[in-house]
Order: C-alpha cells, then sequence, then structure tokens
C-alpha cells in the first residue's frame, strides 16, 4: 500500500516553518494533494486528515492504532505528569480523578464567583471607552481560572500572570533552548511557574480544607485505590488547567465579540432573547440552558473559528486510511479547522450563521462533522467550564453593553497559539441603560441599539 501524497519538504526543519507562518498551509495542500497528505513537520513526518470520516477513524482509535502526541516544545513546557501527555489506564484514571472539578456541581458553584468578575470588567471597559479588546480578554480569563482553579484573586496582575504568558508564548515554537528564543524564556517561566503554584498548594494543603475551586476538590480527591495526587502532579495538572481555562477560552470568546460586531442582525436577535429573562433573577445552569439561541451562536464561533485547530496523535501501529498506508511512528494530525469547512456538511462555510444549528438542522448533524473540544475518550476535559464561562460572559455583555469596531484595523487572523486578531481587536465600548437595548448617548438622548 503506498503512501499518502504529499512532501517532507527540507532535511530536519521539513515543512515547520511553512505550517507556522501559513494559516492557509492545510488547505492549500489539500487543494493541491486530496482529502489526505503527507508532510513533515516539528521533527517528524506527519498525515494530514480532515472530515468526519478521519476524525471517527483517529479518535476511535485511541491507544489501538493512535496515542496522543504533541510537538516537542509543547510536551516540555506541559511536563510529563501533564494530563495532556498522559495514555492508557493512567489516562483514564486522572481524567476521571480530574473531572470532579467539572462535574455539574463544581461548575454549579463556580456561578457566582464568575458574575462577580464579569461585572467588574463590564465597568472597568465602561470607563475605558476606546481599546483593545483582545489583550483585556487575556487578562478577564486569567482572571477567571485563577479564581475557580487556585483561589487567586486578580490573578492577571501577580507573578503568577506575568508567568503565564510567556510560557503560552512558548508552546507551539520550535524548541530551540536558549535564553533569547520563545521557547528558551517559556521554559524559564515554566520553573518560576511550578515554584509559584507549589507555594499555592502547600498553603492551601496546610490550611483550612476549601473545595470552592478545582484546586481544593483536586487536594482532596482520592481514587479508586484511595490515592491523591502528589504536590509534583498537582503542580503539571494545575498548569494545564489553567492553560485550558484561559489561552483557548479567550480566543473563543474574542472571536464571539468580534462576529456579533460585524453581524448586528444576529446581535439584535440574541440581545431579543436575553429581554425574556429578568434581571433580577441570579443566573443558574438551568436559566443558561434555556438560552438557546445563544447556544447556537456560541456553537457556530466555536465552528467558524475552532481554538484548537487540530489535533496530534502518533501511529502505534501500521494503518491504513483511505486508501493509504500510515506507518508506525509517523505522526498523525486531524483537522478540527478544515472539518468545520466542509462543504458536505456546512454549506457556504464561510459564512456566520448560527441557525445552522437550530434543533431542525442539528437533528441531521454527521457524526465527528463538528469537533471543536476533539472527542473519543480525550474529549476536552473542561469542555462544560469553557460553556459555562462562554454563555455566562456573552448573556451579560448583550444584556448591559454595546460595541462597535474601530475603523482601519487589521482584523486578520494570527493563529499561533491560538486565533486572535492581528490589531488585538480595537472598539468603542459603552454601557446599555437599564432598560436593555437602549444606549444612552452624549446629549441624554437614547437611541436603539
Amino acid at each position: 500500500m503506498e503512501l499518502p501524497p504529499g512532501s517532507l519538504g527540507l532535511p530536519l526543519i521539513g515543512d515547520t516553518l511553512n505550517f507556522l507562518q501559513d494559516a492557509q498551509f492545510a488547505k492549500k495542500r489539500h487543494q493541491q494533494y486530496g482529502p489526505i497528505f503527507k508532510t513533515s513537520i516539528l521533527g517528524q513526518p506527519t498525515v494530514f486528515v480532515s472530515g468526519s470520516d478521519a476524525n471517527l477513524f483517529v479518535l476511535s482509535n485511541e491507544n489501538q492504532y493512535f496515542v496522543v502526541s504533541w510537538p516537542p516544545s509543547t510536551k516540555a513546557l506541559l511536563g510529563q505528569l501533564s494530563l495532556a501527555l498522559q495514555t492508557g489506564g493512567e489516562h483514564q484514571k486522572r481524567r476521571k480523578l480530574l473531572y470532579q472539578a467539572f462535574q455539574p456541581r463544581a461548575l454549579s458553584g463556580y456561578i457566582g464567583a464568575m458574575a462577580n468578575i464579569t461585572d467588574g470588567y463590564l465597568q472597568r471597559w465602561t470607563q475605558m471607552q476606546q481599546f483593545a479588546w483582545y489583550p483585556e480578554l487575556r487578562n478577564y480569563t486569567f482572571d477567571v481560572a485563577g479564581k475557580l482553579l487556585v483561589g487567586i484573586d486578580s490573578g492577571s496582575e501577580t507573578a503568577l500572570g506575568k508567568y503565564f504568558e510567556t510560557w503560552c508564548e512558548g508552546l507551539f515554537s520550535i524548541p530551540l533552548d536558549l535564553p533569547w528564543t520563545k521557547f528558551g524564556k517559556a521554559k524559564k517561566c515554566r520553573d518560576l511557574l511550578l515554584a509559584e503554584l507549589e507555594n499555592i498548594i502547600r498553603d492551601r494543603q496546610q490550611g483550612t480544607a476549601k473545595d470552592s475551586d478545582a484546586l481544593g476538590l483536586l487536594i482532596a480527591a482520592r481514587d479508586d485505590e484511595g490515592n491523591s495526587l502528589s504536590l509534583e502532579e498537582l503542580k503539571d495538572q494545575v498548569l494545564l488547567l489553567l492553560f485550558a481555562g484561559h489561552e483557548t477560552l479567550t480566543s473563543a470568546i474574542a472571536s464571539f465579540c468580534l462576529l456579533l460586531a460585524q453581524n448586528p442582525d444576529v446581535m439584535a436577535k440574541a440581545r431579543a432573547e436575553q429581554q425574556q429573562f429578568s434581571p433580577s433573577q441570579p443566573y443558574t445552569l438551568e436559566q443558561l440552558k434555556q438560552m438557546t439561541y445563544l447556544e447556537q451562536i456560541l456553537r457556530e464561533v466555536l465552528r467558524l473559528v475552532p481554538p484548537v485547530g487540530g489535533g496530534f496523535r502518533q501511529v502505534i501501529n501500521d494503518c491504513e486510511f483511505g486508501g493509504y498506508l500510515i506507518p508506525k511512528g509517523w505522526n498523525v494530525l486531524y483537522e478540527i479547522n478544515q472539518t468545520h469547512q466542509d462543504l458536505a456538511v456546512y454549506p457556504e462555510p464561510d459564512r456566520f450563521d448560527p441557525d445552522r444549528f437550530s434543533q431542525e438542522q442539528s437533528a441531521n448533524a454527521k457524526p465527528f462533522s463538528y469537533v471543536p473540544f476533539g472527542g473519543g475518550l480525550r474529549e476536552c476535559l473542561g469542555k462544560e467550564f469553557a460553556r459555562l464561562e462562554m454563555k455566562l460572559f456573552a448573556a451579560k455583555l448583550l444584556r448591559e453593553c454595546d460595541w462597535e469596531l474601530v475603523p482601519g484595523q487589521d482584523l486578520n487572523l494570527i493563529r499561533v497559539p491560538t486565533p486572535h486578531p492581528r490589531d488585538g481587536l480595537r472598539v468603542r465600548f459603552r454601557m446599555l441603560q437599564p432598560q436593555m437595548g437602549q444606549i444612552a448617548t452624549a446629549d441624554g438622548a437614547d437611541e436603539r441599539g
């Protein structure tokens, strides 16, 4: 059986530079070679596959043909004890343990703090009036993650927040460990981050038990044999949770803000739905579940701009897909971006259309054709935490605020480490009057939002 079409590129570096720099890398090669192609990136021969059938094949053959794989820079910076790198039975045991921080009872307990932090930022942005939103959203999601995952206030202003930014920048980089490279700086910040996390964990272990955040739940958690997580593992797992609860969420929320500003008809319809709910009612999981049009919007945001473009797997046994051999020892990259652009499933795939996810249309959805959180045994553990934060933020924003894009900025997306507008998403921001949908103007008159 022959290998997939394609080129392995230059010796040693293969096609790594093109892969990291060109957002259309995979799309161009699919146009050239078809639905499956080979290349060499990040030091490894890699087969790219896209579409629901490819996702089904890769994600349902975990531990038979594939195990999780990450670029060398990501492996080094996440740490060997991280759930993201664990495989087989060990991964399943640890996943079960960590899930305790994301079950419905835990999520329900996070809502109050999440809403309070959101309120503080909405007031801050109202005072700022015009600003680059993306850096602000990074601070917002880190403050939420810091509070709900490790119990710290204003995390973005702490040493932890500062080190975290530099660490993130090196996650998908060329692993050249020199003081001036992105990777070298990130590796140094990993050590500083782990030292900060160790202090936080030790304080919590010696202090009063507190299970209102993920760290408290993880310290108290026991597996089926009664074992708890070691200090070293707690540090790596908490670092992973902070990354998952910050980097990808910032991208998703920024895409929501951008796409609604570009689609005022969708914004108006979403705002009308929010008028069904009394502003005096506290947010609950049940109330958020009733926001069905907002749910459609958020699903379409994650389809059009998935925060994670794909997932790496290492091939542990020779296998065949699409009539081609995929050899043991190679990598496979299943493509979320390209799957979500499949014309057979999503007509006019570049158009923002939340009605794709209406109840009628969703009933005919093809399995594995929508995978913003991955799938199978390794589906994103914090998926419901992310969905909760996105929905709560979006609901409060629609009810209380209005925003518009500053003209003349570059809104093209930088794709690494996660998609975000090149010029930082500059907006004009203002608070709505209490009767939602009316915007206070400078002369005291009202205009419809």
